[in-house]
């Protein structure tokens, strides 16, 4: 006898009972001082949110398919609280071998409807997400390059964070350059760290690369995009890029006569 195929909704309504169940308070009090934004939390560890979350893959695994992770994915990301979020999107990560392009279009969606309203959410979904689909469809690098100018914050994130782990890897570095161009003029610090992680990653692979990026954008680079994309080039280079891409301080306006 096959095994019973259990739908989303009630996978669903297990993990968020499950997590009203297991949430500590002070851990949730805790969870506040990482974000910026209003993020709300049942108080659970990431290491137990992925325990719980290996725990239900197992439970269907082999009776779902891709379509029945975003179902899932859809429900529980439309919840407020942090942890709900994240076992959507690990469940989700758990296909993403079956990824396809419309896959692709689905997490936009999403990110522009701020089910994802938070960076930690994002680059959870994003890297592992967006970047494999990108490897597996590589016209995907350059559809993606239109969300830096999307008027959504987690579309723009999401379209840096994306190239992490490509970028590591020294792939698709030419479409995550022109991305970290796209932000240069950014004032909003979220983007400015994402551009300065992912700036960084492709650091890992190709230093003289990011080291001539850097000196050829010089002071149009956000300060905060600078430091965290110098984090791996020794100290005294490090403070030879600061000074070298410091901004020129505007002259003084001559008082008239």
């Amino acid at each position: 006898m096959s095994q019973a195929k259990p739908s989303p909704k009630k996978i669903a309504a297990e993990i968020l009972a499950r997590l009203e169940a297991g949430g500590d308070p002070v851990q949730a009090a805790g969870a506040h001082r990482y974000f910026r934004e209003e993020v709300e939390f049942y108080g659970w560890t990431s290491s137990a949110v992925r325990a719980l979350t290996k725990e239900i893959h197992a439970g269907v695994r082999g009776t779902w398919i891709l379509a029945d992770a975003l179902a899932l994915a859809e429900i529980l990301l439309r919840e407020e609280k942090f942890e709900a979020k994240s076992a959507g999107i690990l469940l989700l990560l758990q296909f993403k071998k079956e990824f396809t392009p419309a896959v692709f279009r689905t997490i936009k969606s999403w990110l522009a409807k701020d089910y994802c309203a938070n960076w930690a959410s994002v680059d959870t979904l994003c890297p592992e997400g967006l970047g494999g689909l990108i490897e597996r469809h590589p016209d995907l690098a350059d559809e993606i390059l239109g969300w830096t100018t999307h008027r959504g914050r987690w579309v723009q994130r999401g379209s840096i964070v994306a190239f992490v782990s490509l970028a590591r890897h020294g792939k698709f570095l030419d479409q995550a350059y022109r991305v970290a161009e796209a932000m240069l003029g950014t004032d909003d610090d979220l983007l400015q760290k994402a551009a300065g992680w992912m700036l960084r990653e492709a650091g890992k692979t190709d230093m003289p690369r990011l080291r001539g990026f850097l000196l050829k954008h010089g002071p149009r680079i956000p300060r905060t995009s600078l430091r965290y994309a110098i984090e791996k080039f020794p100290p005294d280079e490090r403070k030879a890029l600061l000074l070298a891409t410091k901004p020129n301080p505007r002259p003084k306006a001559k008082r008239g006569s």
